[in-house]
């Protein structure tokens, strides 16, 4: 499937996930209009109203058919969930059935306990703040650059880099739609239901460059028998107007592989002095579990460590060329972690 589709895709969901999870009750289903009303001489319905229809038409979808529609819209095949061979598919088994630890280690607040046990408090981003409630004497008390983020999904971050060029106001309507957002309606993650949402603040990590430092995924792959095989996925520009993601083997050899919406660079990035600190640390991180991806940042030749991820994409991650889905599927074991 082309990657703009993909991330088209990715937009749909992520605004399906703006609801309550009452939205799905058979109550509130019945007392929804039919979409034949215009028929009887209604007007016909705007595109906004459409989408919101159908919408609510997809919060009624079981877990299972919802995966399945959308793994054929992103990967452009149905999935076997009976007999999983592709990544991807193995995937969504995940998240029907994930293994009772993710939803402490998909917590962005919950996992720092377990990772400073693990790897050392040296490699968390420093907190500066967990409030129970987003006021303005925590928005005051914040220093001038910080990154506002929320503990229960993917792409809930806000970097600030002056605080005089934003308000409370604006970063407020910012944390409570983040808050509104139950991240399991996006693509049917189950162990999502079980975080309580909340925001933090951390220090931002900038390099001596002041730039923000390029993202590690490291997609780890037989943790728990040893040191894993390790691909990375290196995301460079991820804030700005230049995104690419390289992918690369524990070598750094650079891989003619593209992972979800990321182009490859024009020229590959060099291999980071660090790079055996970053391998080291998402050794230590990957021993438990069959598979998960370590995210870190390495700027300056210290390691931070950003979050653990053991549903990538949701199990609707492209792959170029598609061979790789079924490739990486061999090293994912169809029981791992259940």
């Amino acid at each position: 499937m082309p990657i703009n589709e993909y991330a088209q895709a990715r937009e749909e969901m992520d605004a399906s996930g703006t609801r309550n999870e009452k939205a799905a009750s058979s109550e509130e289903v019945g007392a929804r209009p039919l979409l034949h009303d215009h028929v009887l001489g209604d007007s016909i319905p705007s595109q906004s109203a459409i989408r919101k229809m159908k919408e609510k038409a997809k919060s009624i979808l079981p877990d299972t058919l919802f995966l399945s529609l959308l793994h054929r819209k992103c990967i452009g095949r149905y999935p076997r969930l009976a007999r999983p061979a592709t990544f991807n598919e193995k995937i969504l088994q995940r998240n029907l059935r994930p293994d009772p630890r993710y939803v402490r280690l998909t917590d962005k607040l919950e996992v720092r306990e377990y990772v400073a046990a693990r790897l050392g408090e040296a490699h968390l981003v420093p907190l500066i703040a967990a409030p129970e409630a987003f006021t303005r004497a925590v928005f005051d008390s914040l220093p001038d650059a910080f990154v506002m983020k929320a503990n229960h999904g993917s792409t809930f971050v806000e970097i600030v880099r002056d605080k005089s060029e934003t308000t409370f106001e604006r970063l407020q309507e910012l944390s409570e739609r983040w808050l509104s957002t139950s991240f399991y309606w996006v693509a049917r993650e189950r162990h999502y239901r079980k975080i309580r949402p909340r925001i933090f603040f951390e220090q931002l990590l900038l390099d001596h460059h002041g730039r923000v430092p390029a993202d590690f995924k490291v997609h780890c792959f037989g943790g728990h028998a040893g040191r894993p095989l390790m691909y990375i996925l290196l995301i460079t520009d991820r804030f700005g107007n230049n995104t690419h993601g390289d992918v690369f083997d524990a070598q750094w050899r650079h891989m003619d592989v593209m992972i979800g919406p990321y182009t490859r660079s024009a020229e590959p990035p060099p291999r980071p002095d660090n790079l055996e600190a970053v391998l080291k640390a998402a050794t230590v991180l990957a021993k438990d579990f069959d598979y998960v991806r370590v995210d870190l940042y390495a700027p300056d030749n210290r390691v931070y460590f950003g979050e653990l991820t053991f549903t990538p994409g949701a199990g609707v991650l492209p792959f170029t060329p598609d061979h790789v889905d079924y490739e990486w599927g061999q090293l994912l074991g169809a029981s791992a972690d259940l």
